[in-house]
């Protein structure tokens, strides 16, 4: 499953895919407070993404109180936000709906990180072995 949308600072489309998600709250909640399994993310990825569909925003109407806390979880992490429309009934009373939305430019710039850590690390780990010198990994015959 993945959602093509139009990120705020750039003007192109980008799809959010449960991969995308995955990694970004790996990397949300490894900040905040533990290393989360990957196991779990994708599952709480794929939980939170069937919600949306492909819709870039869902009523906040259709959770469930344990799916609305794995929301807030999110929300906290930067993840997602909240938006509310007000409109006026026919009898005059004031109506207000609230809406959960992905904040994408942050899940991007998570994702992004995590795949230059990564990249990072393969690096440094490299360099360790162009400073040892080539003598080093000859065989003698004496051994």
């Amino acid at each position: 499953m993945a959602i093509m949308t139009k990120t705020t600072t750039e003007s192109e489309f980008v799809t959010l895919t449960v991969d995308d998600l995955t990694r970004a709250i790996r990397n949300s909640i490894k900040n905040e407070r533990r290393n989360m399994p990957e196991e779990e993310a994708r599952h709480m990825a794929q939980h939170v993404m069937n919600f949306f569909g492909y819709s870039e925003r869902i009523i906040d109407n259709i959770l469930e109180p344990e799916d609305r806390d794995a929301f807030y979880m999110l929300e906290d992490s930067g993840l997602l936000t909240t938006e509310r429309e007000e409109t006026t009934l026919y009898d005059g009373r004031e109506w207000r709906i609230h809406y959960w939305l992905f904040k994408k430019d942050k899940i991007l710039n998570l994702v992004n990180k995590a795949g230059a850590k990564e990249d990072t690390l393969t690096d440094d780990a490299m360099s360790v072995y162009e400073e040892i010198p080539d003598n080093i990994w000859r065989i003698t015959e004496d051994e």
